[in-house]
């Protein structure tokens, strides 16, 4: 079972983006600290080289006030350097350790709190420095530093890397939207033919070109899997419609077979039952088959059929329908029948179309004739099988009208007839 449903799943697009923005917000932090650490440890060495610059300064002003022990001038002296330098608390001490002088920043507050924690965490200890006088050390200086630059550095560093991760943060999120359009899209491009050909069976479709030469090989790839799952498709397809060609029509002569022209007769009911109209069923039997068949072989026979199935054809309406029964047997479907008159002028320009000689293989000619039953809807059957049957019956009727005027005329060639069902 999957660990994820399809729907939380995470986009190719979230994980891209995401990526992009850990890989930024870590880059930033490790240059950020990186840089904030050496910047302190550099204001360290600096703080620490200053605060001895000072204690030099306070040595050399406090010097006359420490040998002469005057607390007030060594005071004054005092505050006035201390004041304006980063001291947070400045004492001069005479030869034998007692305070002299001693000043020391009077802010109070969270930050000033703040600042001398910076000060005793990243500064150096406080600095003593002795006073000497002609070579005799008359005293001391014990001074602290004051945090108050390294703590605005801080609070500055901590402002560069809040904006640095907020502009990296963008950059990661804008470069990552770049490079999913070149990766995204052709492969949204992909997963559309991919489900058109799924579910449409449209193996038609082509995936576009990539920017990306993988992308595009897998492309390049797909498209030529269509192209074997079209030409299969194409061959299936003529497969198909060949099978079901010859399940539907008779192999010698094209035209549709019997169950072929049930189903046609049986639609052609229904709607001339709901439109009032009617139709005509022809049955047409050939005179002379047999004869033909037994003289000249079964190939002169194929060749009758043949010709008798293109002039029927070449008779009939567009709309019209002839079929192969079976042997020599035909049947026509005339939808719609305006006249009766009409299926009987069809029937009579089929009878001279059998006027003109068959041509046979071996330079023969053969004359042939059929003889036509008309069963007409809805007067002589509501139903395919009594149409059919009517049209068989009236064709039967006028075979044996042929044959007795054949017989009376005592002529060798054939007679046509047609007949109307009574």
């Amino acid at each position: 079972m999957s660990l994820f449903k399809a729907g939380t799943r995470p986009t190719l697009r979230s994980v891209i983006g995401r990526g992009h923005l850990i890989v930024a917000l870590v880059g930033v932090a490790m240059a950020s600290v990186s840089l904030t650490l050496l910047g302190v440890l550099a204001l360290r060495v600096y703080a620490d080289h200053n605060l001895h610059l000072i204690a030099r300064s306070i040595d050399y002003t406090v010097e006359a006030a420490v040998v002469f022990n005057d607390k007030a001038a060594a005071t004054e002296a005092l505050a006035m350097i201390a004041s304006t330098e980063e001291v947070a608390d400045a004492q001069v001490l005479d030869a034998k350790g007692r305070l002299l002088a001693r000043w020391q920043r009077s802010e109070n507050g969270l930050f000033s709190d703040l600042e001398l924690q910076i000060a005793k965490i990243f500064l150096e200890k406080p600095i003593d420095m002795p006073i000497v006088h002609q070579g005799q050390e008359i005293g001391s200086i014990h001074l602290t530093g004051h945090g108050g630059s390294l703590m605005r550095f801080l609070l500055s560093g901590l402002v560069g890397i809040i904006l640095c991760t907020a502009i990296s943060a963008w950059v990661a999120l804008y470069l990552a939207r770049r490079q999913l359009r070149g990766i995204t899209g052709p492969l949204r491009s992909l997963a559309a033919v991919a489900h058109a050909a799924r579910s449409e069976r449209a193996f038609d479709r082509r995936v576009p070109p990539a920017d990306i030469a993988e992308l595009d090989n897998l492309g390049n790839d797909f498209n030529a899997l269509l192209d074997e799952l079209e030409s299969w498709q194409t061959h299936l397809q003529n497969e198909n419609e060949t099978l079901a060609h010859q399940a539907s029509h008779d192999s010698l002569t094209g035209l549709p077979n019997r169950a072929f022209f049930e189903g046609r007769l049986i639609r052609a009911l229904r709607n001339a039952n709901k439109l009032n109209e009617r139709v005509a069923v022809l049955y047409l039997d050939s005179d002379r088959f047999k004869e033909i068949n037994d003289n000249f072989g079964h190939a002169a026979g194929d060749a009758v059929l043949v010709a008798v199935a293109t002039r029927v054809r070449a008779q009939l309406r567009e709309e019209d329908l002839v079929a192969r029964l079976g042997g020599d047997e035909f049947a026509v479907l005339l939808s719609p029948l305006h006249k009766t008159e009409d299926a009987e002028r069809i029937a009579d320009k089929i009878l001279a179309s059998m006027e003109a000689p068959i041509h046979l293989p071996g330079s023969v000619h053969v004359m042939t004739s059929l003889s036509i039953g008309i069963a007409v809807y809805p007067d002589h059957g509501a139903t395919p099988g009594t149409l059919l049957h009517a049209a068989d019956a009236a064709m039967y009727q006028a075979k044996r009208v042929s044959r007795g005027a054949q017989h009376t005329a005592g002529s060798e060639h054939p007679v046509a007839h047609v007949q109307i069902r009574n």
